[in-house]
Order: C-alpha cells, then structure tokens, then sequence
C-alpha cells in the first residue's frame, strides 16, 4: 500500500503545481452521480485490499479501492453484510465509492445510513497529507466527528485511503409480501406499520402494489408476515425484486428503457412475483430522488413515481422542470436530486443557503485548499 500511496501523493503534488484539477476514479460506476466530471483522472484501484476484519467485533476495515464485491464477498464467509444495502450500479464498485456516494439501498429506513457505519477513514488531503480520523470502535469521537464528514462528500474533500465500517450478521430469515394498493393507501399503511414493532427491513410501492420485505428470527418474520397481509412472494423472485431496485436495473430507473419491447410495454412483477407485461407510462426526461418527510401526503407531479424508506423516499421520472420538482419536494418539507437525465445546467443537488453554502466552502478549503479535488462534481461552487 505504501508504494501506491506514495505514487498517488506525487501525482497530487504535481497537480497543485500546475493548478490542474483531479477526478478520483475507483470504478467509475457513479460517475453519472452528481456534477460532471471534471480533470485528469486520478485512479485508486492500487489502494485494494482488506486491512484487518475483527468479525466478533463486526467491524472491517478495507482500503478504498477494494472492491465492493470482493469486501461483501469476505464478510458473507463469516454471515455478515454491509447493512446499508450499497446500489451496485454496475461491475467494479469500490469500498471508497460506495462511502465517497454515500448511498443505500432498501434497508436504509431500518438501520441506517451509509455515514451511520463509517467508524474511521484515512485521507489524503489536497496538500498531499495523511490523515486519520475516527477509529475501529464505535465509541471513539472525540470532537468533531470528521470521518463521518466523507459519507456523501463525492470526494470534493480528499482522496479516501482506507475506511473502517460497522457490519452486522446476514438475516437468518427473510420473506417478502406485496398488496395491492394505491399510493394514498399505500402511504397510510406504512405509517401505521411505522409505529408497530415489525421485522421490516424494506418497503417499496411502485405502479399500484406495495412490497414489504421482512427480515430477522423466523418467529418475528411469521408475526409481521401475519400483520401484514398480502400475497407471499417466492424467494428466488423477491431476491431478484429487491435486487433491482437497490442496484437501479430495474426498468423504471433506465433512461434507455431498454427493456421495454416494440409495442412499448415493459416488463413488471406481479402479485405472485412472477413477471406480467404492463402498458409503459409515457417517457420521461429524467430521474429525481426525493427525500422527504415518510408521513408527507402524495406529491402532484406528472410521470411515474417510485416509493421507498416507508415514504421518505420518492423517485420520480418526470418531464417536469427542476424548479417545480424542487417546489414540490421544500412544499413537502425535503429537498430533491436529479439522478439521471434532464436539465443539469442548473445544479444537480438543492440548492444551499448562504450560512450552509459558506460552510462547505469553508471545509474545502481546510481539507483541499487549492481546489483539486472532482471540482464541480457537489456543486458549481465546490
């Protein structure tokens, strides 16, 4: 590793001596995440590997290039997983992407956030330094909790050598229902689920029918199973289901649509899991995610519209304009991102006030002074 780092700290010194900007590239599989991407590509993928794994004390600690397949692979030997569920857009995902991205997958309304998993990091800042924050323990903050900071960062901060994660045991028992319901209906019956003790572990309702997956001991997955209702979903089938929708390749988020066929219909799972044909809703220009409050009413716009996190999360494929997608998300007390597709000229994230804006600045300019580092890729400004 120390060779690697060392060849990487050089290029970064090079950099600042000609003021040339720096695109941190693991496995290039977010890149249509965020802002675009600008500068010399500066690769990570020698820092792989995984540093120490203490399964007992469920914490692992990899570096940045190690492949997120190859990390998941590892803890999966000893039945344990990331619980945050990290989407694998594509083959080729690294550990420092999935953090530098910062996001989940279904489970994340259960147990948490990607930041909510990071115990430690090593950083190489823009003046080519090392640094180490946070640890391998939970109980390790003292001040500022800096190491937390780099979950969602997009890497604008500094490059990320190595992190420390919080893992927990794979669930013994899973099992998935689906009810037919519309989406107002949909919404209250989450919240009333909300304030029950149920092993839920993932809930999604898209095109009139809601999956509710639940997870942990068999006698808790049979009782939710009995609160819940619905039809249940075979294994094979659920797994393939909650796949899709945590890695994106379900039809609804591609641009392309390519799974659609001729007639313009595209592919949908059924009650009992198993594929139906349904007519496909008219194309859209481009893909938001919203989070909002889960108890938020069912938001006006036009085009398809996919629910997770128990309703704290909102995908919308719309034509609509960013300014009324971003009206319609602060109308519901949270704030919206385009994903994929449409209009980027305006920014991809909300747009900040000016004390958080001066904040962020602030923070780059202590960790990367001379603005190296994925410029543009958080904001214009960054």
């Amino acid at each position: 590793m120390q060779a690697a780092l060392s060849r990487i700290i050089d290029r970064i010194g090079h950099a600042r001596a000609r003021g040339q900007a720096l695109a941190i590239r693991g496995g290039g599989t977010k890149a249509f995440y965020g802002g675009p991407v600008l500068g010399e590509p500066l690769e990570i993928g020698e820092l792989a590997g995984v540093s120490s794994y203490e399964p007992t004390e469920l914490v692992v600690t990899a570096r940045a290039g190690t492949p997120l397949a190859e990390l998941e692979a590892a803890l999966a030997e000893r039945g344990q997983c990331l619980p945050f569920e990290p989407p694998r857009f594509a083959p080729g995902g690294t550990v420092g992407g999935t953090v530098a991205a910062g996001l989940a997958g279904p489970a994340r309304a259960y147990v948490g956030s990607v930041r909510d998993h990071v115990l430690g990091v090593t950083l190489l800042n823009g003046n080519g330094e090392v640094l180490t924050f946070g640890g391998q323990v939970a109980k390790n903050v003292a001040g500022y909790d800096v190491s937390r900071l780099m979950a969602g960062s997009l890497g604008i901060l500094g490059v990320i050598c190595e992190i420390s994660l919080k893992v927990l045991p794979a669930p013994r028992c899973t099992a998935t229902a689906v009810l037919e319901l519309d989406e107002a209906p949909a919404l209250e019956r989450l919240q009333a689920w909300a304030s029950k003790p149920l092993a839920l572990s993932g809930t999604a309702w898209y095109s009139g029918r809601l999956f509710v997956r639940m997870t942990g001991a068999s006698s808790a997955v049979d009782a939710a199973a009995g609160k819940i209702g619905g039809a249940r979903v075979g294994p094979a089938e659920a797994d393939a289901w909650w796949s899709s929708l945590r890695d994106q390749s379900h039809p609804f988020f591609s641009m392309e649509r390519e799974e659609s066929d001729h007639a313009g219909r595209v592919v949908q799972p059924s009650t009992a899991g198993v594929s139906t044909v349904t007519p496909q809703a008219a194309s859209a220009s481009s893909l938001w995610r919203l989070s909002v409050p889960a108890i938020a009413p069912p938001l006006s716009l036009p085009g398809e519209q996919w629910i997770e996190w128990h309703g704290a999360l909102r995908w919308w494929r719309t034509s609509a304009a960013p300014e009324a997608v971003r009206a319609a998300a602060a109308k519901a007390g949270g704030h919206a991102t385009l994903m994929r597709g449409g209009d980027r000229s305006k920014g991809v994230f909300m747009p900040l006030s000016d004390a958080l804006m001066d904040l962020h600045r602030r923070l780059k300019q202590a960790f990367d002074p001379a603005g190296l580092f994925n410029r543009g890729r958080f904001y214009p400004e960054l």
